[in-house]
This record gives C-alpha cells, structure tokens and sequence, in this order.
C-alpha cells in the first residue's frame, strides 16, 4: 500500500478494536505489500487490513476457527473480538492473536512436523475451496493481458506463457492425490512461538498435492517431510518460481522490490535444475540491510 493507503488503513484497524472495546492507541507496521500487518496496541492484537474486493477475509476467518478447532498448528483469532471479518472505510479488517517473535527462528525438523500436522488436520476440514490450479489460471491470465502486465518483455511473456502452460499439464498428468493446502506456507507465514510453530495468512488456501505446499518452503525442511514425491515437487517449484515471476509484473504489485524478482525468476527456470527455494530466492534478491 502506498503512504496514503497505510494511513487509513491503520485508521480504519484502530477504529474496528476501538468499537469492540479493545484499546489500540499505536499501530506498529509488521508488512506492507498489497495486505497491511499491524501490531496493535496496548491491546495487542495482530491486524491484517486489505482493501475491500482483494481479500477473501471471510473465507479465511471461518477456516482458522475449524483448523483451531481441529487443533491444528494455525494462528487463532484474536480473544475477545467476535471472530469475523470487519469491513471500515474502504477496507476489511481481521483480528487475531499477537504473538511476539522468538529467537532461534523454527528448525526444519519442527517446520516440517507443524506442516505435516497442518495437512492432517486439512483432511478433516470439509470446506469449499479452490483448487491450485485457479492459481496458475490468475498467474497465466496477468501474462496473457498487456493492459494488466504492460512492462513484461515480450521473450519473457512467450516464455512464462509456455512453461505454465506445460507444467500445469505435467503437474495435472501426474496425478497426485489431492487435499486442503495452505497455499503458501513460506516461512514469511510461520509464527515463532512459545506454543511452536504456528501458520498465518489463509487466504491462499486451494486444494492439491502436498507437493505444491512443499514448493513454498525451504529445501530443508522438505528433507525431513515424510514421502516427498521429488519429481513432482521440481514441476512444483518451476510452477511456483513461475507464477511470482508473472505477479510481480502486474501492475499495480507492491510486492518490495518486486520488479527484480520478476527479471530474475524467468533467468532462473531458463537456467535449469537444481531449482532453486523461495527462501534462497529471497535471500538472495534482499536488500542490504541499512
């Protein structure tokens, strides 16, 4: 969001905690891309504020009270706050539980056993959701308009329009089972916590193979995840690399430094195997710190 979006946002998250008797006099900005996380206080309450028509606050709500319910390693909803999604001036609001960052970050071995737990409880949870390929289907359709992705270079929109064409055929092909995902479970959406490691952000909940959750997440923890199908988790690390190269050419992405993950992630899958991680993508493309 820009400047003048985050003010009101963080206006429009004071006010829903003020009307619900939760005091919220400093808002402290956690992450601002096309969603705002606020750490509100003294309340302490985690916000998340997105403009009206770019969220699915209301699918996600009611998903983390069954995944709750379930006992699944999920981020519950703020205490005292009816548990529903809050529309104000423009934007819907979610409240949930604040949880304070712990150091050392989570090892692989219990990032890999909170996922796996994670997708047991999905197979209990009986809710309409989409499916991953819908994903795909957005990533293509940015590639396909020139109004919606008009500083693509032309190489690179043949060349995406291709590889995720062919990958959702080979990934379809292959025939994995499917089930509930999170969608993107990278660590940027794992909690720290005293109670473990606990998976925030659901609106990217779909429905496929465990695989595709997997392409989100460090190698390492892939290695302590139990019966990993290697080859269709490499299909669904080229589809993920591909599908945020085509986002971070949409116009109007405010993804932080968005324009060179898009240059750069079309160089990767033309490179070839070993596919990289998200996270070594990341860490690779991040800033120097200041």
């Amino acid at each position: 969001m820009d400047t003048t979006d985050v003010t009101r946002a963080i206006e429009a998250a004071t006010a829903v905690a003020a009307s619900l008797g939760l005091p919220a006099d400093g808002a402290t900005v956690l992450q601002n891309s096309n969603k705002l996380a606020l750490r509100l206080t003294p309340c302490d309450v985690f916000a998340r504020v997105a403009p009206v028509g770019q969220e699915v606050a209301r699918f996600e709500v009611d998903l983390a009270r069954r995944l709750t319910a379930a006992g699944c390693p999920t981020c519950p909803l703020a205490p005292g706050a009816e548990p529903r999604a809050y529309p104000r001036d423009g934007f819907v609001v979610t409240l949930w539980t604040y949880y304070e960052p712990m150091a050392p970050r989570t090892s692989p071995a219990d990032y890999a056993e909170a996922l796996e737990r994670l997708h047991v409880g999905m197979r209990t949870i009986d809710v309409p959701s989409p499916r991953f390929t819908d994903r795909i289907t957005e990533a293509q359709d940015v590639v396909a308009d020139p109004y919606r992705s008009p500083e693509l270079p032309d190489t690179d929109r043949v060349f995406l329009a291709g590889r995720l064409a062919d990958l959702r055929r080979a990934i379809d092909d292959h025939g994995a089972p499917e089930q509930l995902l999170h969608g993107e479970p990278h660590p940027g959406n794992v909690l720290s916590t005293r109670d473990g490691p606990l998976f925030v952000d659901l609106e990217t909940c779909c429905r496929g193979p465990v695989e595709f959750d997997l392409a989100h997440v460090p190698e390492a923890v892939c290695a302590h995840y139990p019966n990993v199908d290697r080859e269709l988790l490499d299909a669904c690390r080229q589809l993920v690399l591909a599908m945020v190269a085509a986002w971070r050419w949409e116009r109007g992405d405010q993804f932080p430094d968005g324009r060179r993950f898009g240059e750069e992630l079309p160089r990767l899958l033309r490179a070839g195997p070993p596919w990289p991680t998200l996270d070594t993508v990341t860490a690779r493309l991040a800033p120097p710190p200041a």
